[in-house]
């Protein structure tokens, strides 16, 4: 599902503005290009064709940032070929390859997506665009590593750029009904100590503490991974999921997370019968005010005006030390075909997607906003506020980690699996790391091999 690959995300302490000045073409050549790179994209009429996934209000919130850049390219068009994530993700290998296809396309982390097409040839290496508009010294380095591939594809977070974020994040954190909380006297939890309190005594007034199902064992991952980063560093978990530092499984946080999440489930804080409620089902639990609490990704709860104003969204703090780390991601990246015929014009539009003008339209659309502060927050809405305050209790020590599941291309469906094993006493919280750790380095072998 899309949210558990794209989402999440990194904002700086201090704003950024990723420069859009022009300045005097000549520079270093682009790998995988054939001419000079520029930031001159005046003169000739250009058309680019770009391939996303944005619908309803994200599309016009894309919408609005294409706005905003044509105004200020009047020689640019940008042309939308917009399709569900599915048909996206299954179909933009091909479309890459075909000379008349888009110029620019939004790509995958991980393995299977973003490091095939980087193998393949099929996107732009962007080194010299980085260089060019600042990219590598303005994006923060835990976010940029997501992008980041060896030419060979054997190497993920480090290496060349191969895409550039939107400003748009995503995390994964835990939401609370503060009517429910209300209604018992009990705080919004700023510990793990203080949730767990707050579940326990959510359970003896006879409601559901957790909204849960983990019928669909992909979308089941969000609770363990959120609190698996309570536990670890995150360089110890970045190192992982990049295959850097032979760091093993074991110093990743995911035995304690286990363990917490199999306590819960034993003292029936999860939704009733939750092994077979499915994740949309699970959502509208809580959304409609039947649940204290749900871990999920930012952007996947559709909550009405009204609710607004009661839901909310907190980064829970590390059990030792108190420092704040978290799973985020760019809610979407941005690759250059190496097809295009107009790969500068393409870097420019990256570029704008990136910019705080992009980001202060995702606020005014609702979304959490990427790599910017100092924006202009509507008033009314304090679900996103919560939201924006728990990225930047991100931000104040860079405390962001990438998808775990991003580790290895069947690592998602091997903790999955052994989520519902574990649940149903087939299993220990060992004995799941065990399993993710002969995953990942079955993963690794295969990678030595080429």
């Amino acid at each position: 599902m899309k949210k558990l690959h794209l989402a999440g995300a990194i904002a700086v302490a201090t704003g950024l503005a990723l420069g859009l000045a022009a300045c005097a073409p000549g520079g270093p050549t682009a790998a995988g290009s054939t001419h000079a790179v520029s930031k001159d994209v005046s003169g000739k009429d250009v058309t680019l064709k770009i391939l996303d996934f944005w619908q309803n209000d994200e599309g016009k919130w894309m919408d609005a940032v294409v706005k905003d850049f044509e105004k200020q390219h009047p020689n640019i068009t940008i042309k939308r070929t917009t399709q569900d994530w599915g048909q996206v993700m299954n179909t933009v290998n091909l479309r890459l390859a075909d000379p008349n296809g888009p110029d620019i396309a939004l790509v995958n982390n991980g393995w299977q997506s973003m490091g095939t097409l980087a193998k393949g040839g099929r996107i732009l290496n962007l080194d010299a665009y980085s260089k060019l508009y600042g990219w590598d010294k303005e994006i923060p380095n835990t976010i940029a590593r997501q992008s980041e591939f060896t030419p060979d594809g054997k190497a993920m977070g480090t290496g060349s750029l191969f895409a550039t974020p939107a400003a748009r994040s995503s995390l994964i954190g835990l939401y609370y009904n503060k009517a429910i909380l209300d209604q018992l006297g009990l705080p919004v939890p700023t510990t793990l100590a203080e949730f767990e309190s707050d579940a326990a005594a959510v359970k003896a007034a006879g409601k559901v503490p957790i909204s849960y199902g983990s019928l669909d064992k992909g979308s089941a991952t969000a609770m363990l991974f959120a609190t698996q980063n309570l536990y670890a560093s995150a360089d110890k978990i970045g190192n992982f999921v990049y295959s850097s530092g032979n760091v093993p499984i074991k110093d990743t946080g995911m035995v304690q997370a286990a363990t917490d999440v199999k306590k819960w489930a034993n003292s029936g804080w999860l939704t009733p019968n939750f092994a077979g409620v499915q994740y949309a089902d699970a959502q509208n639990e809580f959304v409609s005010g039947k649940a204290a609490f749900r871990f999920e990704y930012t952007g996947s709860l559709v909550f009405s005006e009204a609710q607004k104003q009661t839901f909310g969204y907190v980064q829970l703090p590390q059990v030792d030390g108190g420092k704040v780390v978290g799973t985020g991601a760019s809610a979407a990246n941005l690759a250059i075909s190496s097809k295009s015929k107009n790969p500068d014009a393409a870097a420019a539009f990256l570029d704008f997607m990136a910019s705080k003008t992009a980001a202060q339209e995702a606020v005014n659309h609702g979304f959490l906003p990427l790599l910017h502060t100092g924006l202009t927050i509507p008033t009314g809405n304090p679900e996103l506020a919560s939201e924006i305050k728990g990225q930047q209790s991100l931000d104040k020590g860079n405390g962001y980690v990438p998808y775990f599941d991003w580790s290895t291309p069947t690592m998602l469906d091997t903790i999955g699996g052994q989520l519902q094993q574990l649940y149903a006493g087939q299993v220990t919280p060992q004995q799941l790391s065990d399993a993710g750790q002969k995953d990942y380095d079955a993963f690794q072998a295969q990678l030595a091999k080429g």
